[in-house]
């Protein structure tokens, strides 16, 4: 079986409580599924769940190159040049990421969050479309702050072929 969920803001990836933050268990009630791969507590998006342990690995292992598609939206207004940077590889404390896909993209059609992010008015923001194959802890956010671009907001939209489509948030499907 397969579940794609469409994970909230602030929702730890797991079905253990941990302390009163908001976990799985508080919106999927399917015994015997678990995350192929994992979303940040104050990441949006797509998480992928399954009951099969293969599958999970083969999702998960960054060395099954599982193409990853996040929404990121970014404090500042990066040039071309500043994504060829993300196109290359950036070098982050735990060795170099590999090449990225990266374009600049108008704001998606997406749900408002809850909090809302925080802006400065005196500081614009941009969406970009990212796209990995890895996906080490903090990843996207930590490739946007190297090159001088803080991510304020990241929704994962696709993994593999599965993608979030209109899914709303705090919802979930099974397949198969």
């Amino acid at each position: 079986m397969i579940v794609l969920f469409n994970k909230p803001f602030r929702v730890l990836s797991q079905f253990t409580t941990e302390g009163d933050k908001p976990v799985l268990a508080d919106y999927i009630a399917i015994p015997g599924v678990y995350c192929a791969g994992r979303l940040d507590y104050d990441s949006e998006g797509l998480l992928v769940l399954t009951d099969d342990g293969r599958l999970q690995q083969r999702i998960a292992n960054p060395k099954y190159g599982k193409r990853k598609g996040y929404w990121v939206q970014v404090e500042g207004e990066p040039t071309e040049s500043d994504l060829d940077r993300l196109r290359a590889g950036v070098t982050l404390k735990d060795g170099k990421t590999l090449p990225a896909g990266v374009e600049l993209i108008s704001e998606p059609n997406i749900w408002p969050r809850d909090p809302p992010v925080r802006v400065r008015k005196a500081i614009p923001t941009r969406w970009l479309d990212l796209e990995i194959t890895e996906g080490r802890n903090r990843q996207v956010r930590r490739m946007t702050a190297h090159i001088g671009f803080p991510t304020l907001r990241l929704i994962r939209y696709r993994v593999g072929d599965w993608e979030l489509g209109d899914l709303p948030v705090g919802e979930f499907k099974a397949l198969r």
